[in-house]
């Protein structure tokens, strides 16, 4: 199962519209004031968002890319520790804009520190395939990878904001990467859900409200990673096809070479 394209179809069509149409591509997200979502309901002590996930993944290919992205985080940490230290000959703009995410972040408490750090990512980062970012279908990008391009999906967002809020002061314990399975469309999509006095709060690059994991709608939890691994949760879908983005590769490269002639 390739998780990292999220949401393919619609991404597919988005980049051939951007190929063809240019400037009728679709407008970034606008910042504007932080304002908090009201989250509605009691608090709902749970031991992992969207329930219980209980069966531990130890290989695999979603398992090796968490520990890739897990080793690369551990190496862009000796980079954002150096640029700290010495901002003024500090010469990666990515790690620049990683510390001054964390310091607004800092400044902030309880959910108006996440809502700082969703907006900062949502707004840095647009969201591209990573077939039209990196020409390959499935890569996991590291923060700093993330905002060098300025752009990436979906778990790339998760990833990043993970990333942040672990620097900004939140425990590693309270911080999840969600991948989801949209029960419409059967596409898959990654979060960050937080947990915050006894909630956990879904933080997702496709808006900037952030709701409780009881108030995501049309979604169906797949597997959840943290520190301490990947675990799948009870309710497995079967699994995609071997290749499911064999035809919309073909499609997108037919396309491309349609708009260059």
């Amino acid at each position: 199962m390739r998780i990292g394209w999220c949401a393919r179809t619609s991404r597919v069509l988005g980049l051939l519209f951007a190929l063809l149409l240019g400037p009728l591509a679709p407008r970034p997200l606008i910042a504007g004031p932080l304002e908090l979502h009201q989250l509605v309901g009691a608090a709902n002590v749970r031991s992992e968002p969207f329930g219980p996930a209980t069966r531990v993944v130890a290989e695999g290919g979603l398992y090796d890319k968490w520990s890739g992205v897990q080793a690369k985080l551990d190496v862009e940490q000796t980079i954002i520790a150096a640029c700290r230290s010495d901002r003024a000959h500090c010469t990666n703009k990515a790690a620049i804009t990683f510390l001054n995410i964390v310091e607004a972040a800092r400044a902030r408490d309880g959910l108006a520190r996440l809502g700082e750090v969703n907006r900062a990512i949502n707004l840095a980062i647009r969201p591209m395939s990573d077939l039209a970012n990196y020409g390959e279908v499935d890569v996991w990008a590291s923060p700093l990878m993330a905002l060098t391009r300025g752009a990436g999906d979906c778990e790339d967002y998760a990833i990043a904001k993970m990333a942040v809020l672990k620097a900004a002061g939140v425990p590693s314990e309270d911080l999840r990467l969600v991948i989801l399975r949209e029960t419409r469309r059967a596409e898959e999509h990654a979060v960050l859900a937080v947990r915050l006095n006894e909630r956990w709060i879904v933080l997702d690059n496709r808006m900037l409200v952030m709701l409780a994991d009881t108030e995501v709608a049309n979604y169906c939890p797949i597997f959840v990673a943290d520190q301490a691994g990947v675990r799948a949760y009870r309710n497995d879908p079967a699994p995609l096809p071997a290749e499911p983005y064999a035809q919309d590769v073909a499609y997108l490269v037919s396309a491309q070479a349609d708009a260059a002639s």
